[in-house]
């Protein structure tokens, strides 16, 4: 049960780990308030409007407003895993020693069986009272 447990804390911490380091971006494309495209690992595609040949004559210069708009979702991970022991002031390091040594003695078993009736010799067996009564477990 207990390398059951170890193993299912383990495989936590490094999902935990893994999840907190990862950094990823999020694509969208918008034409107007439509949402057309996201995109996780690629580019994301347009509507097509963006492809539209604005006019060359220089008689108008009105030119269209572009209804399209692409936003970035930048999520950033954690970059610094590593804290110095170093860094910690007293209090705090007196209290990561103590939780250490506290875990260690928590896991620690003990290998000296004590037999406290090593010494002690049964008492001689006058009657066997089970054979007598005739009473078997069975």
């Amino acid at each position: 049960m207990k390398q059951v447990f170890y193993k299912i804390s383990s495989f936590s911490m490094a999902l935990l780990v893994l999840f907190s380091t990862l950094s990823f971006t999020v694509e969208s494309h918008f034409c107007g308030d439509i949402l057309v495209d996201t995109s996780l690992f690629g580019k994301v595609e347009t509507c097509g409007m963006d492809l539209q040949k604005t006019s060359t004559s220089t008689d108008c210069d009105i030119t269209k407003k572009n209804c399209c708009s692409d936003e970035q979702l930048l999520v950033q991970g954690q970059d610094t895993l590593k804290t110095s022991f170093d860094k910690l002031d007293k209090e705090q390091q007196i209290f990561v020693v103590a939780l250490v040594q506290s875990y260690i003695y928590l896991f620690e078993s003990n290998e000296a069986n004590i037999t406290s009736f090593k010494d002690y010799s049964p008492p001689p067996l006058i009657r066997d009272v089970q054979v007598l009564d005739q009473t078997f477990l069975i």
